[in-house]
């Protein structure tokens, strides 16, 4: 398994999905840039996303918040106390990881959120040795921030602290008033946001899984506590959530649901559980499930003084409402589309996303390149294929060698044009994943690719 993962990693560069960060300078642990097709493939992801869970409800109210908030809303959310991990130093090769992370990797014994001493003690009992240097020699465990501290000024003197959002869920929170005195939702209604969010990891990150800064989904699910049963609205997003991304085409049977531990859960949740995936390097969180409570949006209420009560239409009385919290990791969605859709077939790779999200839909080929005829017939129906869907046109080396290298980046679709072509304006069609091909009009193509975009 180690080894497919090796081989998605050399082709999600090689084909331009994603690269290491900062790369030319000897790149910076934890931070990978999306390339052409990786950027296509994200925000095919994240407009899935939108259309499923903001467009196509009545329910839900879309946003998009500031990175940078006033840094007493972090105070307030319980993140500057609570937003900590356990850090634990080699002191023989000087190897720094997180605690819990040893622990889990030695013992399978999950003990996030447990106090330092006991981490310490776990850690000593079974002489747990470094996986760098294979030696026994750790310094006690101690806090570690997964905030980013950042300073806002220009003079040192002046700058005040800020810091870069490690959720992006308080954008929402502390919006909650704006959006009832704007739109004068009745519950439950959601608020939802996608965007950047950023945490200061300590271990390494296994490619993009793991990361400094990545693109988080979510939406904050307000409930009336008095009439609705939280419960019964946290197995229905358990559900959506869980058939959304089977609709992308992710393996059900790679997934499964895993409730946190009281010591693992969130200082603001009472119930978390885990959508985990059987990732190549083992069975990891790919989403996230909460029921906050009312944690919020009291703790604003009482630290900013404004009201974040609800006002019932009917019976005018106000309360606080509570949240049940999806969230999405739109990162590692990408990353298990790739480990799910990638096969070899003998001496052939072949990423098998669904026509929908794949980054290019089509590639139009001359069979020839030093055809005038040929060249000039395929340009054409590429510049009015393009029109309708992303392609590419592609005239190099021999038509074979061009049907491997689309089937590589997961085109759905080849068109090739041939001598027939000349005749009687068919074009050669060919499906990524069977290899078969048939012949189609050149101006049935609009409907075709109409039809079929889709699936």
């Amino acid at each position: 398994m180690e080894d497919k993962m090796l081989k998605i990693i050399s082709l999600a560069k090689r084909r331009g999905f994603v690269y290491p960060g900062s790369e030319i300078y000897g790149g910076l642990a934890n931070t990978y840039d999306f390339g052409p097709l990786g950027a296509l493939l994200l925000r095919n992801i994240t407009n899935e996303w939108w259309d499923f869970f903001v467009t196509g409800r009545d329910d839900m109210y879309g946003m998009d918040s500031s990175i940078l908030m006033n840094p007493k809303v972090w105070e307030a959310s319980g993140h500057v106390a609570n937003f900590n991990e356990a850090l634990i130093d080699c002191k023989n090769c000087k190897n720094r990881t997180r605690a819990d992370h040893i622990v889990l990797d030695a013992l399978s014994v999950n003990v996030e959120g447990y106090p330092l001493n006991e981490i310490d003690n776990i850690i000593t009992e079974n002489k747990i040795k470094c996986p760098v240097c294979g030696n026994f020699n750790w310094t006690p465990a101690r806090k570690f921030s997964g905030l980013f501290q950042t300073h806002i000024g220009i003079l040192e003197e002046s700058q005040s602290l800020a810091y870069l959002r490690g959720e992006i869920a308080q954008g929402m929170f502390v919006n909650f008033k704006n959006v009832l005195e704007s739109f004068h939702p009745r519950l439950p209604f959601g608020i939802a946001q996608s965007g950047k969010a950023f945490r200061n990891e300590i271990t390494k990150g296994n490619f993009i899984f793991r990361t400094l800064e990545f693109n988080l989904a979510e939406f904050e699910f307000f409930l009336d506590p008095r009439k609705d049963k939280w419960q019964d609205h946290f197995e229905y997003w358990k559900r959506e959530m869980e058939n959304w991304v089977v609709s992308l085409g992710v393996s059900k049977q790679n997934l499964r649901w895993r409730t946190h531990t009281d010591q693992e859960r969130s200082h603001y949740s009472s119930r978390t559980e885990d959508l985990d995936f059987a990732f190549p390097f083992g069975t990891k969180e790919m989403f996230g499930l909460a029921y906050r409570t009312d944690y919020d949006l009291r703790n604003h209420m009482e630290k900013s003084g404004s009201d974040l009560r609800y006002t019932d239409p009917d019976t005018k009385e106000k309360f606080i409402p509570h949240v049940v919290e999806p969230t999405f990791g739109l990162n590692r969605i990408l990353l298990a589309l790739l480990c799910d859709s990638y096969f070899e077939d003998e001496d052939r790779v072949i990423l098998k996303l669904i026509p929908r999200l794949a980054p290019i839909k089509a590639a139009v080929f001359p069979l020839v390149s030093n055809k005038e005829g040929l060249v000039k017939k395929a340009q054409g129906i590429y510049q009015n294929l393009k029109k309708i869907v992303k392609c590419l046109y592609d005239g190099r080396g021999n038509i074979g060698k061009r049907y491997y290298s689309a089937d590589e980046i997961g085109i759905p679709w080849c068109l090739t044009v041939d001598y027939q072509t000349i005749d009687d304006d068919t074009v050669t069609l060919r499906h990524r994943d069977t290899t078969e091909q048939k012949r189609v009009k050149i101006s049935d193509l609009e409907s075709f690719f109409l039809q079929n975009l889709n699936l």
